[in-house]
């Protein structure tokens, strides 16, 4: 038996990187995957490859900051699963621009997924787990949720982001014990995803070169699938007495 086996789950932005992986660690842990992501071609081509290894999976697709599309996933989930154990609220962007640079339009579109999205995703699937009289979620904030510096690049709003879901989290791991609901936060430091891939770092070594001074634990940056250890551990009943923690996967950034 998996470490999720039985146990429903959403999983936000998994059509790459930190969701990609933890949908593949938690379908391999027994969990039934509903991945979703705003890029539904590519999504519906990582659950093809979960499910031909033998994972059960599903793909939708969901903005999360559009409160309809995720009343139409919660829906869809709970008629064909009839119950939702988990959710995974890692979908995120970044604008790197500082607080002179950005302007209205840039915070309001990072804040909209990388705080409402939260939100929403808690209001839209809290209901369900109440009526299962217990549940797990796991929001992803930042180490820029909790230190400044180059630890946000150079976004301001996405650091601001990053510490409202950080301090969401609590309030609601607060207000929802009492139905069995743990709500707790990772907090990725230096992560080698496709997006440093896209911004021209070749590997998870070279993106470490930058945070030698940072991370302390080598290679000083880490990969997808360390974060989706993490929110594997949380998820699970492993931390069925944790709830309200902040969890940085940092390669010990936060410490130094």
């Amino acid at each position: 038996m998996g470490r999720l086996t039985g146990k429903v789950a959403i999983i936000t932005g998994a059509a790459s990187g930190m969701g990609l992986a933890g949908a593949q660690l938690f379908a391999r842990e027994g969990a039934k995957v509903v991945a979703t992501d705003i890029v539904v071609d590519v999504l519906q081509e990582k659950v093809n490859e979960i499910v031909a290894a033998g994972g059960e999976a599903i793909a939708l697709k969901l903005d999360v900051s559009n409160p309809d599309s995720w009343k139409s996933v919660v829906e869809e989930t709970a008629a064909k699963y009839g119950r939702i154990d988990i959710l995974v609220n890692n979908a995120g962007i970044h604008i790197a621009k500082g607080i002179l640079e950005a302007e209205l339009p840039d915070w309001n579109k990072v804040m909209d997924i990388n705080t409402s999205g939260v939100w929403l995703g808690m209001k839209a699937v809290i209901p369900y787990m109440q009526k299962n009289g217990k549940g797990s979620i796991v929001n992803t904030s930042s180490i820029a949720g909790i230190i400044g510096g180059i630890s946000d690049a150079q976004g301001a709003a996405y650091s601001a982001s990053k510490g409202a879901v950080r301090s969401l989290t609590k309030h609601a791991a607060q207000w929802f014990a009492k139905d069995n609901i743990r709500v707790n936060s990772v907090h990725p430091g230096a992560i080698f995803t496709g997006l440093a891939v896209n911004a021209g770092i070749k590997s998870q070594e070279e993106m470490g070169s930058f945070y030698v001074n940072h991370a302390p634990l080598p290679p000083h940056a880490g990969e997808s699938m360390d974060i989706a250890h993490a929110y594997l551990f949380l998820a699970s009943d492993d931390a069925k007495f944790i709830t309200g923690v902040e969890l940085p996967v940092d390669g010990g950034w936060t410490s130094n």
